[in-house]
C-alpha cells in the first residue's frame, strides 16, 4: 500500500497517522505539502488527517479545502482511489465536496477528548472489511466541530443507500441518537462509490497495543487487504 498523508499548516495528528499507517502496513507514508499540486506517482491511499488546519479560522477545513493539493485529490477520489478523512480531514473533505454535509460545533459548545464507542453499520466497504457489520469498537475523539449536520435530503440519501459508516453507540451497541448533537448518531461516512470515508473518530491512535486498545487497527488492515486484493 502506497499512502500519502497530506500536511497542512496547523494540522498536528499527521505525524501520528503516518506511524499508525507505516506499524500496520510496514511501509511509511509520503507526507504530502499542501501546496503541491500532485500526488507522489503510484499512491493508493490519500489520507487527510486530523489537528486544527489553519487554526481553524473561518469554518474548520475551509481554508484547507481550498490548498492547491486538494484538486489532486478530487481527481485521484474520481478515479476511485482510496481517502481516508479523520477528524478535522473529515472537516476538509466536507467542505471540498469529497462529501456531502458540515460539522458544527460540539454540543454545548466544549471541545470533546475522550473515548468513545462506535457501531460499524457494514462490513462490505474498503474500510470495514476487517469488522463485522453491527460490532462496536472503541475510538478516541478529540474536537469541537464534530456535530454531524446535512439537511434533510442528503440525510435520506446517505440512510437510504446505506452510507453512513460507523454510528456512535453504547458499548453494547445501542445507537446514541443525541451524541453530540451529530444528526442519526452519524460518526463517519462514505461516498457513493464507497471509496472515500469520512469519520470524526480517531482510529490511528487505537493501532499500538503498547499504548492501548487496538480497534482501530483493523481499519488500516481493512485497507491493506482491499489493496492487495484488487
Amino acid at each position: 500500500m502506497k499512502a500519502a498523508v497530506l500536511v497542512f499548516p496547523g494540522i498536528n495528528r499527521e505525524r501520528d497517522m503516518a506511524r499508525s499507517l507505516q506499524l500496520v502496513s510496514g511501509k511509511e507514508a509520503a507526507m504530502v505539502w499542501h501546496t503541491d499540486r500532485e500526488l507522489p506517482k503510484g499512491t493508493d491511499l490519500v489520507v487527510i488527517p486530523g489537528g486544527f488546519s489553519y487554526g481553524d479560522y473561518l469554518r474548520c477545513g475551509a481554508i484547507a479545502a481550498r490548498s492547491p493539493v486538494m484538486e489532486a485529490v478530487r481527481k485521484h477520489a474520481d478515479k476511485g482511489g482510496l481517502v481516508l478523512a479523520v477528524c478535522n480531514g473529515f472537516q476538509i473533505a466536507c467542505e471540498a465536496g469529497l462529501l456531502p454535509g458540515v460539522l458544527m460545533r460540539n454540543a454545548r459548545m466544549k471541545f470533546m477528548c475522550k473515548e468513545v464507542h462506535m457501531r460499524v453499520e457494514r462490513s462490505d466497504t474498503p474500510f470495514t472489511r476487517r469488522y463485522n457489520a453491527g460490532s462496536v469498537i472503541r475510538v478516541p475523539v478529540a474536537h469541537g466541530e464534530g456535530n454531524y449536520v446535512a439537511d434533510a435530503e442528503t440525510l435520506a440519501r446517505l440512510e437510504g443507500e446505506n452510507l453512513v459508516a460507523f454510528r456512535y453507540a453504547s458499548a453494547d451497541g445501542v445507537v446514541d441518537p443525541h451524541f453530540n448533537g451529530s444528526m442519526n448518531a452519524i460518526a463517519g461516512i462514505l461516498s457513493e462509490k464507497l471509496n472515500v470515508l469520512g469519520l470524526m473518530p480517531h482510529p490511528e491512535n487505537h493501532v499500538d497495543p503498547i499504548v492501548g486498545p487496538t480497534d482501530g487497527r483493523r481499519l488500516f488492515e481493512s485497507l491493506i487487504e482491499t489493496l492487495e486484493a484488487a
